[in-house]
């Protein structure tokens, strides 16, 4: 989809420090200092426009959460709910998905979310799904032992893709729901493509994969 250039992103996004980091390298390890409490940190890794990661830390005041998005015509738009209405549990970076352990210490995050992700359909390019496993290698190093990936989409291909993926590095498959809107799944957060996608009737894959505890004894 051909994003829309917004000339006033940078500038706008320069100008909340406290919302986007300048320098997001320097809270390495830091992040519960940021947020000034020692709750837990989930992260959504391609956060868009940021309906979820807003409305999960409206949801929940108790977590802290940091949106990622590397297009700045995009995360705008997640700022501006925050200029609208701040929410002190919340944090964007417009930095690369891919590059997450230069901003983040190891075990410093707890839940890593992935909504609706490019789905990358050609075999060449497998290698820049976000399920990929140099992804999950770079999830695991920056989430806690046995740190969980909530992983929703409407596309089948990309989350059969995933589910491989999970379970070929080791991952345990924790819960899988096929038809997420047709389940008794409760407090399920729609991101703007969910909505979109359903309301034209696309079915949505859900699934919580977790990481295996790299500390325990044996493994």
């Amino acid at each position: 989809m051909r994003l829309r250039n917004k000339p006033e992103a940078p500038t706008k996004i320069a100008s909340y420090p406290q919302y986007i980091p300048e320098t997001p390298e320097d809270w390495k390890g830091k992040w519960q200092s940021r947020f000034k409490n020692d709750n837990p940190i989930h992260i959504e890794v391609g956060t868009g426009k940021g309906r979820f990661i807003y409305e999960m830390a409206k949801l929940h005041p108790e977590i802290n959460y940091i949106g990622i998005e590397i297009q700045m015509s995009v995360i705008v738009t997640a700022l501006d709910k925050l200029i609208e209405n701040e929410l002190p549990n919340l944090q964007l970076l417009q930095v690369n998905g891919g590059e997450l352990t230069q901003y983040f210490a190891e075990n410093e995050i707890n839940q890593v979310y992935l909504n609706f992700s490019d789905p990358w359909p050609k075999k060449k390019h497998e290698k820049r799904r976000l399920t990929y496993q140099s992804f999950l290698s770079v999830y695991e190093e920056i989430l806690v032992p046995k740190g969980e990936i909530h992983f929703k989409t409407d596309n089948q291909g990309l989350f059969e893709y995933s589910l491989a993926s999970f379970s070929q590095y080791g991952m345990i498959l924790k819960q899988v729901w096929l038809h997420l809107h047709e389940s008794d799944f409760e407090g399920n957060v729609m991101t703007e493509y969910e909505e979109k996608f359903s309301n034209k009737g696309n079915r949505i894959y859900r699934v919580e994969a977790q990481f295996k505890d790299k500390t325990a004894t044996g493994n």
